[in-house]
């Protein structure tokens, strides 16, 4: 979670390029297609709907789910002129570039929902989102479209105890043996992990963050995991930042690796994209992966062109 801003930024977002040598012996084991990403022409490819719209503006993580040509996306929506309440919105695409937005948007106007993390479980879809105070919480629905909302997690720490009061936001999860591990921050000082059997209760793993903050400028004052994916046997999580407090229009992405989700190293090169693009998912459609950022606006990063030598 991080404080509103009101001004779209006008600079297109850019990519790091990192070259790949023999001095960057940590960088080597990060594959090229997970930290090398240019941004498309197209960019932006969805924002705020501007107007006097209930979605004037998007903010944070949405995510995007494809199912058979169908590219799906979960956002959120607000306009403060109309209400403080952030609420869902969802879209759909072809090709996951022109979007057209849905007929029954808003689609959840009892709760704030923010920040979301969308996953398919036994027929069903499941949402992890912040609710109001950057409490998180659970929905569930059959179709993704017509949701309940389940409540704000339950989370304990490793006696069983509850969490300290205050916020626990961006919640993302990943399930995997019969093990759902739920990833969280606290005012963006640091991600902790617990894990649970039946979403009902979920314990910490360990009482202090998994994911800490800094000890390089670019993260030193907020970290907040965005998504977890799994490549050849290792985990990877995409997570923003920022380098000051109070926040600034600076946010990063950036990608650590773990073998275990407790213990995580981070990408030397990182960060990976910045220009105030984050909270970021990568999303593996027809045509390969794609890495899109959804925070101020949607855009589309995909791995660089290789050019052919010369004969």
């Amino acid at each position: 979670m991080r404080f509103p801003f009101f001004v779209r930024s006008g600079a297109l977002c850019l990519a790091f390029a990192f070259a790949i040598s023999a001095g960057l012996a940590g960088a080597e084991e990060f594959p090229r297609s997970l930290v090398e990403w240019s941004p498309i022409a197209a960019n932006p490819v969805f924002q705020g709907a501007g107007d006097d719209a209930w979605d004037q503006k998007i903010r944070e993580r949405g995510d995007i789910l494809v199912e058979g040509n169908t590219f799906h996306l979960w956002y959120t929506g607000y306009n403060d002129d109309r209400s403080p309440t952030k609420f869902l919105g969802h879209a759909t695409s072809p090709d996951g570039i022109k979007w057209t937005r849905d007929s029954a948007n808003p689609l959840f106007t009892k709760s704030w929902v923010e920040d979301v993390c969308v996953v398919r479980q036994d027929g069903r879809y499941l949402l992890f989102a912040e609710g109001k105070d950057d409490i998180a919480h659970q929905m569930s629905s059959p179709d993704g479209i017509h949701w309940t909302d389940l409540g704000a997690l339950d989370v304990r720490k490793v006696d069983g105890t509850p969490i300290p009061r205050g916020p626990y936001g961006t919640p993302t999860v990943w399930f995997e043996n019969g093990t759902w591990y739920l990833f969280y921050e606290r005012g963006d000082r640091g991600v902790w992990l617990a894990t649970s059997q039946d979403r009902l209760v979920w314990t910490n793993v360990k009482d202090s963050p998994v994911l800490a903050c800094g000890p390089w400028p670019y993260d030193r004052e907020a970290v907040a995991v965005n998504q977890i994916i799994k490549r050849d046997g290792v985990y990877y999580a995409f997570y923003h930042a920022n380098a000051h407090r109070p926040w600034k229009k600076d946010w990063t992405t950036n990608i650590a690796r773990s073998r275990d989700l407790v213990h995580w190293e981070k990408y030397s090169g990182n960060p990976i994209i910045q220009n105030n693009c984050s909270s970021s998912i990568l999303v593996t459609g027809p045509g390969g992966d794609r890495l899109y950022t959804m925070h101020p606006d949607v855009r589309v990063f995909e791995n660089p062109k290789e050019v052919p030598a010369k004969p």
